[in-house]
């Protein structure tokens, strides 16, 4: 059935600017001002959490933009409260459009007697109200397993895929797409088929946590330009090393393509003074000036793909299409030009 509302954006705290800019590519897109539901979020005095909005949102198909980034506990109950809101208001669909979804590396029980955070999250957002979730790149796929509710999990890799092209124009034939440990190998390969590219692995091993004692490059990268692919950077501490090991293995030059720039602690630093060429990091987690003065960090938009995603939700209409990057090539028009 086609859809009869039209589609409807809300926004909590937790990225702001990535929430404008969805609703201004979905205004291109409708050719119609698309904005966000007028609504506030804001704090009472001990911290709580209060929601007001102030729409009718009655029969309406309603996208909440909130990642569940750093401060994640705050940005998953302002989710849950504007949730709340909306269902007792008698939106008639809610779909969490979750960015960065915080708590998915506690995804399992890793030692005994500890949680599964990542399914007490699930849990949570159901019972909120939520019908539906879209998110990118899931740290773990089988998360999207957790929800007895639809889940749309788009991927990065078509986007930096365009951006490769784009910025190693004449010098494809030189890059060797690097996984910075053998969990995240699939994750890389998929990028490396998209640009036609041969695959590295950097296998660690650690002698206790949070210390990785030696670092070996399975594949030969010498005489390559080496790009590190992964969907998160935390503290930077494993990349940069990575980084360091693979110039050593003679690499000429390392280039990092990050999903979710969590860049916590001194992960700025720590890049700035790598011998990394390049981060490039999606706008998953809004930014502050550290890290966009980043000489060496660069941030690729994703509210294009985003809001073609919701379209494409709202007019019942195959989401997966977004995993290709020819399909991405005319909704990013303008900032990448295939040759």
């Amino acid at each position: 059935m086609p859809a009869v509302t039209e589609p409807k954006l809300i926004a909590g705290n937790a990225n702001q600017p990535l929430a404008k800019s969805i609703a201004r590519r979905m205004s291109m897109h409708r050719g119609m001002s698309v904005n966000l539901v007028d609504a506030r979020v804001e704090r009472f005095n001990d911290q709580e959490i209060f929601v007001e909005v102030f729409e009718n949102v009655r029969g309406e198909d309603m996208y909440v933009i909130q990642p569940t980034s750093n401060p994640a506990n705050d940005n998953l109950m302002e989710l849950l409260i504007m949730t709340d809101a909306l269902r007792r208001s008698s939106a008639s669909r809610i779909t969490a459009v979750i960015p960065y979804f915080g708590y998915a590396r506690q995804d399992r029980r890793a030692k005994a007697r500890t949680p599964i955070t990542a399914k007490l999250v699930a849990n949570m957002i159901e019972t909120a109200g939520i019908d539906r979730v879209l998110t990118l790149d899931l740290h773990a796929a089988q998360i999207q397993g957790f929800f007895d509710i639809p889940v749309d999990n788009l991927y990065a890799s078509p986007v930096f895929a365009l951006d490769i092209e784009h910025n190693f124009r004449g010098q494809m034939d030189d890059l060797m797409i690097v996984s910075p440990d053998v969990g995240g190998v699939a994750r890389a390969r998929e990028l490396a088929k998209r640009i036609n590219a041969p695959l590295s692995i950097v296998d660690k091993r650690r002698e206790k946590a949070g210390e990785v004692a030696e670092m070996t490059v399975i594949g030969d990268v010498k005489g390559r330009k080496c790009i590190i692919v992964d969907d998160i950077c935390d503290t930077a501490g494993t990349l940069c090393k990575a980084a360091e090991t693979l110039m050593e293995a003679g690499a000429t030059e390392v280039h990092s393509y990050i999903t979710h720039g969590v860049l916590s602690g001194p992960a700025v630093e720590r890049v700035s003074k790598s011998v990394m060429k390049s981060l490039v990091i999606t706008d998953s987690i809004e930014q502050g000036s550290k890290v966009l003065g980043a000489k060496n960090i660069r941030v690729v938009p994703t509210a294009p793909m985003f809001a073609q995603a919701i379209l494409n939700i709202w007019g019942g209409m195959s989401v997966s299409s977004l995993f290709e990057t020819d399909t991405l090539v005319p909704i990013y028009e303008g900032l990448y030009q295939r040759s």
